[in-house]
């Protein structure tokens, strides 16, 4: 009785797993042509588009979370290592480097234009810092819930809380390169869809395994990127208002995701054990990277 009643269950998370992709793949579609259908600027498209993409490489990544009970720490420890490496290569290749030649194109000198975008780059690690900060301290009683549910720790809430976070900078990596109308905007919106995977797996299975249902770890997985479009779209505007916002923006961009990396991610990959194979796919994540911003960029 025990074994039919779990390939029933089995067979029932298989089809939500199947459904969930085919609703995401149809939600793409949606999204696509609604896209065309708006009279939106260019650069604000653009930017829009890039952020869906994302939000959607999130989405998929929660998927396997209905199939499978739990992910392997050294898989997972491997893909948080790959993420970094990702994150670090866009945050070079598509950030700064980009930033320091569009000051550059302002009339700044070269100490000028790496002057600003350091200043930048402190300004945008310094502004995060503060919201980790804010976050860190919110009340475990406004985190856990009412004891009638499922109780997920407080560390739990604070870790998915802190990837949300950070997807924020992500966010506004893709809306101001997009907004400043550089050749680089798609090659990062891939890049940053792709590292955005693996985080939407491991929100979804941190939640499931602290004892959360797996359809509502999905759902909460899926959601967690949905902040990427709204602040590609706002700071694509806030871009195009000013040109001299363009290198600053990327700057700031450019210093929340670096703090993102080796505040978070880098040492959440390592907790376990697994440096070696967290900075093999740290190595991997920063090549590919690289690779897909000189061949798209």
């Amino acid at each position: 009785m025990g074994t039919d009643t779990l390939a029933i269950s089995s067979g029932r998370m298989f089809r939500y797993a199947l459904g969930s992709l085919l609703l995401l793949a149809g939600t793409a579609l949606l999204v696509a042509h609604g896209l065309a259908w708006l009279d939106l600027e260019p650069r604000i498209l653009r930017a829009l588009q890039g952020g869906s993409i994302c939000a959607l490489g999130t989405a998929l990544g929660a998927v396997p979370v209905l199939v499978i009970r739990r992910m392997p720490v050294t898989l997972s420890d491997t893909l948080l290592g790959f993420g970094a490496g990702v994150m670090l290569a866009a945050t070079a290749f598509s950030l700064i480097v980009p930033g320091i030649a569009a000051a550059e194109s302002l009339g700044l000198s070269p100490w000028g234009a790496s002057g600003l975008i350091s200043f930048g780059i402190m300004l945008g690690a310094f502004g995060l810092y503060l919201v980790d900060r804010k976050v860190s301290g919110a009340s475990p009683e406004m985190l856990v819930g009412t004891p009638d549910k499922p109780v997920i720790p407080p560390r739990i809430w604070l870790f998915v809380f802190a990837i949300i976070a950070h997807n924020i900078p992500e966010g506004m990596a893709v809306g101001v390169s997009a907004g400043g109308g550089m050749p680089e905007a798609d090659s990062l919106a891939m890049g940053i869809a792709l590292q955005d995977v693996p985080e939407g797996l491991v929100i979804a299975l941190v939640l499931a395994g602290a004892g959360m249902s797996r359809v509502k770890a999905f759902m909460i997985g899926a959601a967690s990127g949905l902040v990427e479009p709204v602040f590609a779209v706002l700071c694509a505007w806030l871009v195009s208002l000013a040109e001299v916002l363009l290198p600053l923006g990327l700057a700031l961009a450019a210093g929340a995701m670096l703090l993102v990396v080796t505040h978070e991610v880098i040492p959440e990959s390592r907790r376990n054990g697994h440096e070696k194979l967290a900075s093999l796919g740290l190595c991997t994540g920063f090549c590919l990277m690289m690779v897909m911003d000189t061949a798209l960029g």
